[in-house]
């Protein structure tokens, strides 16, 4: 699922490292994401993150 890493970290300014996944897709939520940003971050591990970079790795892995 290619996911544009410039445009899903405008959704996810505010977020307060490290974050559940809970927390980032909140955050996501709040800023309008689109649907294939919220695809995408709703299939990534239930874990913690520590930056931004963990995310865009994280959704960038194929499924």
């Amino acid at each position: 699922m290619a996911v544009n890493p410039i445009e899903m970290q405008k959704n996810l300014g505010g977020v307060s490292y490290p974050a559940s996944k809970k927390e980032i897709i909140q955050q996501a939520e709040q800023h309008g994401a689109s649907k294939r940003i919220m695809d995408a971050l709703k299939s990534m591990p239930d874990k913690e993150y520590d930056s931004p970079a963990a995310i865009n790795k994280e959704v960038g892995k194929e499924k």
